[in-house]
């Protein structure tokens, strides 16, 4: 295989304002739906509460608090070679509220000062608009995105965002993981649905919840669709992507039950919203689903236009693992683990949290979706979640992480000598942050150490792990070194 990474490839890496900033009530930043989701573990999932619990501890609070840190951070992500820094503006620093008629000063000023940052080392930030962060306030009083209202307050969030950072920020991405609303607990956290006081992220959806994530969805896709209009008309430069919670499924078996219920899958969690973010249009299967599920999605008659208008530039993805699905309950193996429950692969090795492990799953992935679309593809997280353990001398030698990474970079080569347009890769957590499914510090995806435990102790000290120094060969060599 002579294929080699495009000269301008973007290598860099990935995080979430509410899972590393921290400072979660100051300089004037709003409570959004992250902010009331306590900690967990992979036994215990992460319950929302209305109100702040005294007794409670609330992962984005404290986070890895790179609010205070981001300029020796961002300086350690150009000691090793970053091109390009994905990361996430938190909605409530720029409107607390998400309906204030002005927005916070305070919050605009500090990412002004992270994007010069990251210019001064060369680095170009792709920025998340909404990473899992709507306003509490706007769950509160309009049911979050179930109201097309928040559309507009959306829309004023992003036209802020365009012309505040007109000359900093090129590259967008609209709604982080856009899918998950789907897939887990009715959309509360994406969507900003509004759930009971004590419910679980992983409580079983009713028939209630499911229609309303999908009411929500349709209107952020439409939110979405808005927002990369208005980007190309702020500054013809930007380039706007979806991000897509991205999943290979696999039938268990080659009976044919097993083979449509993969595809179904398939359809359901990557290409529902993907072709709506890419086509501008809602596939046929889509309409089906909507029909067996009793699905009824009050569609304003401007929306069909707007979707078709502000279809996205790329197409971004996470990718961590595969799942497997059959109808045969006498084969299944389960595998137990926050969101990826389900079918075990015999074929594939699991990590602590029940995540697969499958780079092969990556180059499929990455095929498949590239012969849909044909449009640039970018790979914005992807990791392993492990327990890290520190040294007497101080080290931190991840090798599992360095071979879970190294066969997925090994698998983008493959994809691209397929002829995959392949344009970056930004893998997940680059400097260790707060857990999104489980709010853990003890599951750690960085390159850079950050002393915060899941029992709130750690003076935030970085430390480069062993994986820091081969993902910088990794970049200085373009892909080329990666044993």
């Amino acid at each position: 295989m002579t294929t080699e990474f495009p000269k301008n490839f973007l290598w860099g890496g990935a995080t979430a304002a509410n899972q590393i900033e921290g400072a979660w009530d100051v300089d004037g930043k709003g409570v959004s739906v992250q902010d009331l989701l306590t900690g967990g573990t992979i036994e215990k999932p992460r319950h929302f509460t209305a109100t702040i619990d005294p007794d409670a501890y609330y992962p984005s609070h404290t986070a890895s608090d790179f609010y205070h840190h981001y300029k020796e951070d961002i300086k350690l992500l150009a000691d090793m070679g970053f091109k390009t820094y994905r990361l996430s503006i938190a909605w409530t620093r720029i409107f607390p509220n998400g309906d204030d008629e002005k927005p916070n000063q305070a919050g605009i000023d500090f990412y002004h000062k992270v994007f010069q940052e990251c210019h001064k080392y060369g680095i170009e930030p792709l920025v998340t608009i909404s990473h899992y962060e709507v306003p509490y306030h706007l769950t509160e009083a309009y049911g979050g995105f179930l109201s097309r209202k928040v559309i507009d307050f959306f829309e004023n969030y992003c036209r802020v965002l365009f012309e505040s950072y007109k000359d900093e920020v090129h590259l967008w991405l609209t709604f982080n993981e856009i899918n998950t609303a789907l897939m887990f607990g009715g959309g509360y956290i994406q969507a900003g649905v509004p759930v009971k006081d004590g419910s679980s992220i992983f409580d079983a959806v009713s028939k209630e919840a499911r229609q309303n994530a999908f009411q929500a969805v349709h209107n952020q896709l439409v939110a979405s669709a808005k927002a990369v209009k208005l980007a190309h008309e702020i500054n013809p430069k930007n380039k706007v992507g979806c991000m897509i919670a991205g999943s290979e499924v696999y039938p268990l078996t080659p009976d044919p039950k097993d083979v449509i219920l993969a595809q179904q899958q398939m359809e359901m969690n990557n290409f529902y919203c993907g072709d709506v973010h890419v086509r501008g249009a809602y596939p046929a299967f889509a309409k089906k689903y909507w029909r067996d599920n009793d699905i009824h999605l009050n569609v304003d008659p401007s929306d069909a236009a707007t979707l078709k208008a502000g279809t996205v530039d790329f197409y971004s993805f996470s990718y961590y693992s595969s799942g497997a699905v059959t109808v045969h309950p006498d084969k299944q193996e389960k595998v137990s683990g926050n969101m990826s429950a389900g079918t075990k692969n015999p074929y594939l090795k699991y990590s602590d949290w029940g995540w697969s492990m499958d780079p092969e799953g990556l180059r499929i992935y990455l095929n498949q979706v590239y012969q849909r679309y044909q449009i640039p593809l970018m790979i914005v997280e992807n990791g392993l979640g492990a327990y890290d353990k520190v040294e007497a001398d101080g080290s931190i030698n991840d090798d599992y992480r360095i071979d879970y990474l190294r066969g997925h970079v090994a698998a983008m080569k493959e994809a691209l000598d397929d002829g995959v347009d392949l344009i970056g890769y930004t893998p997940w957590g680059c400097i260790d942050l707060a857990s999104a499914s489980t709010g853990q510090m003890s599951k750690r995806y960085g390159f850079i150490y950050v002393n915060r435990h899941d029992d709130q102790t750690g003076d935030y000290s970085r430390t480069p792990k062993k994986s820091f120094y081969w993902y910088k060969k990794v970049i200085e060599s373009n892909g080329k070194e990666i044993e």
